[in-house]
């Protein structure tokens, strides 16, 4: 839509009428300088105009200058379409367990066992797909802690990171406060009220260099809330081989007290995920509990056309200028006075 940024500029427009109409006119014009060569200049241009088509030449080209000028503090413009914003949401940074003990297939689903890692994948793509404006990162550990994907709203690469892990990748232990402490250093610049960390383990701290509850209470003072989930079933499985294998919950290693003690902490919730279904209600969950926020607001592109009546105005200018030097050769049409000549044939 073409519109005028200051319309009331264009007030102006008939401004050199009042002045033609009001302000007395010169009866003597002076040459402020006197250029000795000017007569030559013109006589190189060719034939000049007659003082009267000159003048009103000149005239109708002031009066094109004006209107461009005005035309151009107006600021004309194109305004687009509505675009909506990118909204504003919560930055959520995931960090999810590669360790060892991932491989262990004992999560249900349509009566089959699945291994946890494959099912925290699946889980964890849908979760990212409907996070429509937030920003999400990506920390896989094990051993140690590792930033597969800083905060980013390109939802797609977050998701094509997390399919791509495999697992040992991030070593076969589990370093759950060096998780939570590479979480906080990247969260801890956000806004306050957007820092988010959703964090699943299958198991209890074995390595890394700091504590959960220390890095927990240090999320506190960041900021960082931490919804923790533990991965497990309550299935029995068989421990060890032959004479010395023993069953034992597929649960067994997992530092539920930890866990809860940590999202205490923080602020976050705590939630137990024993199968397929219950992993996915949980991430449906923290969506209620992290709502996206929507944001109605749009803006409209504008592209400046200011610099098209600028053009004009500075093309007239060249021309009326060599108007005064005579350089331009006269508009008139002359006619031919020669005589026409006849052909030989009788």
């Amino acid at each position: 839509m073409f519109e005028f940024s200051y319309p009331f500029i264009l007030l102006c427009l008939p401004l050199p009428i009042a002045v033609y109409l009001w302000i007395p006119k010169v009866t003597q014009q002076q040459s402020a300088l006197k250029v000795p060569f000017y007569q030559t200049l013109v006589n190189l241009s060719g034939a000049a105009a007659s003082p009267t088509e000159r003048s009103m030449l000149q005239k109708s080209l002031a009066v094109a200058l004006w209107v461009a000028l005005v035309v151009a503090g107006a600021k004309p413009q194109w305004t687009g379409e509505p675009i909506a914003l990118q909204n504003e949401g919560r930055d959520i940074m995931l960090a999810v367990d590669l360790s060892g003990s991932m491989k262990a297939a004992d999560m249900e689903y349509n009566g089959k066992l699945l291994p946890r890692v494959s099912v925290v994948r699946s889980v964890v793509a849908d979760f990212v797909e409907q996070r429509h404006g937030d920003r999400l990162g990506l920390i896989l550990f094990g051993d140690n802690a590792y930033l597969q994907a800083p905060l980013t709203f390109d939802r797609n690469t977050v998701k094509q990171l997390l399919e791509e892990a495999f697992l040992g990748m991030a070593g076969n232990a589990t370093a759950i406060g060096d998780a939570i402490a590479l979480a906080i250093k990247r969260l801890k610049e956000r806004p306050d009220s957007a820092r988010v960390l959703i964090l699943l383990t299958d198991g209890e701290n074995t390595a890394g260099e700091t504590q959960p509850l220390k890095a927990a209470e240090l999320a506190a003072i960041a900021g960082v809330k931490i919804h923790t989930i533990g991965v497990a079933s309550d299935l029995l499985i068989e421990d060890g081989f032959g004479f010395f294998s023993r069953s034992k919950k597929a649960s067994a290693d997992l530092d539920e007290n930890t866990l809860q003690a940590i999202a205490d902490t923080t602020g976050g919730q705590y939630f137990r995920a024993r199968d397929t279904q219950g992993l996915a209600a949980i991430y449906a969950a923290l969506n209620e509990i992290e709502p996206i926020e929507q944001d109605d607001r749009v803006y409209r592109p504008i592209q400046s056309l200011m610099h098209w009546p600028l053009a004009v105005a500075l093309l007239i200018s060249m021309i009326l200028a060599l108007l005064r030097l005579g350089l331009v050769p006269s508009m008139s049409i002359k006619q031919d006075t020669a005589k026409p000549k006849t052909g030989g044939h009788a």
